[in-house]
């Protein structure tokens, strides 16, 4: 079975306490600092089809590359947002948690990962 696996980052206090939320209930994960270690585009596919989400609810539109990037644009496709989210690690929503089973979810808020834990 596949180790549970944390998109990180440790200035996020939202991932801080994903973190902690998987460690009280006895859950070490895989950490992968993404900001250092940024996902590919197969990677980013791989991890949107594990979410059942679209790339843009992966997408943080507060970040400037964001606005750089004109990512706001509804005519960039699937392409255009997956290839800015792998040379552009920051623009990641955080934490991503995935569960031995191959569910994952966005923790915003970090209890979020509660029901991941719950259905494992």
């Amino acid at each position: 079975m596949k180790p549970w696996t944390i998109y990180h980052n440790s200035s996020c206090s939202n991932a801080r306490g994903a973190l902690a939320l998987l460690r009280a209930h006895g859950i070490e994960p895989h950490i992968v600092e993404y900001k250092q270690t940024p996902l590919t585009a197969p990677e980013l596919r791989a991890l949107l089809a594990q979410l059942g989400v679209p790339v843009r609810a992966l997408l943080r539109s507060k970040e400037a590359a964001y606005a750089e990037l004109n990512l706001a644009d509804a005519a960039k496709d699937e392409d255009e947002l997956i290839a800015a989210l792998a040379a552009h690690p920051e623009l990641m929503q955080r934490p991503v948690v995935v569960a031995p089973s191959g569910r994952a979810a966005i923790c915003r808020p970090p209890e979020v990962v509660l029901t991941l834990i719950a259905a494992a």
